[in-house]
């Protein structure tokens, strides 16, 4: 089926902390169809840091360049603790961790991936964006979800990414913003609500019953509680399409890159009949079937105005 090259379309990424990774390998195979660009990407957390990289300019060749040779979650959080390796490192980290939150708002100021994230993106606001973009978050305070429109595309990454107990919220004023997952991990609704009805979702967080040895620390029990909620809570009117990224690495195993990313590109290759279709020109692309595919592990071979 032949592509639209004028289609205007929506691209929206979940949440998923490392999972998200495998949004880039999404990217790459998307561009290797050469289909058109989108014209509105909307993600939350890890897919609000990487659909905003993309609307900023970044290829999918340069943020999966970025990942696997320069990326080291290590280097741009506060502590000194999680530079330090082996038993030493465990006992000192923990330490520090318990720490900050008994005395900070979380583990982490998150100062250092703001700069970051700064840098990557050029300072660039939503008006200066190649693609538009929008991200949400949660704010404390109101109780509210924000969606964020206007301003520091860097500032709103940096709030969508927050997640409670690990990073510090971002302030805004009377604002104490946190990971927009909490209120919408798949945040169709944006897409929806700018007008858009041609709407292509990945997904790489799919709630399946887990064994209890995936439950190996805190921070995975923190997860799985919150994914588990908003499980519970269901989903809205699907998307024309959805990727399904499946595997089980942890969404802390942030070294896993590389088998992220092959894992958001076979994700892609093994849905491209339905991918062309949507692409193109016919309204018979809104009908296509939503199918899950299994998939097996990545290492197994993964408005704010």
């Amino acid at each position: 089926m032949k592509m639209n090259p004028k289609l205007k379309w929506a691209l929206v990424l979940s949440g998923g902390g490392a999972k998200g990774f495998a949004h880039i390998g999404v990217l790459k195979a998307i561009s290797a169809l050469g289909a058109p660009l989108p014209s509105l990407v909307a993600g939350t957390s890890m897919g609000a840091i990487v659909g905003g990289l993309y609307a900023c300019g970044m290829e999918p060749d340069d943020l999966a360049r970025f990942v696997l040779e320069e990326f080291d979650i290590r280097a741009y959080m506060d502590g000194f603790a999680f530079k330090i390796e082996g038993p030493l490192g465990r006992i000192v980290q923990t330490g520090q961790m318990l720490s900050n939150l008994a005395t900070r708002q979380g583990m982490d100021s998150g100062e250092r991936i703001l700069a970051l994230l700064e840098r990557l993106t050029g300072g660039k606001t939503f008006e200066e964006t190649r693609i538009p973009f929008r991200c949400n978050a949660v704010d404390l305070a109101s109780g509210r979800e924000v969606v964020f429109s206007a301003g520091s595309v860097a500032r709103a990454m940096r709030a969508s990414m927050s997640f409670p107990a690990f990073f510090e919220p971002l302030r805004e004023g009377d604002s104490y913003l946190v990971d927009g997952g909490l209120a919408d991990n798949m945040p169709v609704s944006i897409a929806r609500k700018a007008g858009f009805k041609r709407i292509l979702a990945v997904d790489v967080i799919n709630f399946e019953p887990q064994t209890g040895r995936n439950f190996r620390n805190g921070p995975e029990i923190i997860f799985r509680s919150l994914e588990t909620a908003l499980h519970i809570l269901g989903k809205e009117k699907p998307p024309s399409l959805i990727i399904r990224v499946e595997g089980t690495p942890s969404v802390f195993s942030f070294s896993e890159g590389a088998s992220f990313i092959q894992s958001g590109e076979r994700a892609l290759r093994e849905q491209e009949r339905a991918i062309r279709g949507f692409f193109g020109s016919s309204l018979r692309a809104l009908l296509i079937p939503r199918r899950r595919i299994r998939r097996p592990p990545p290492g197994n071979d993964a408005e704010r105005g």
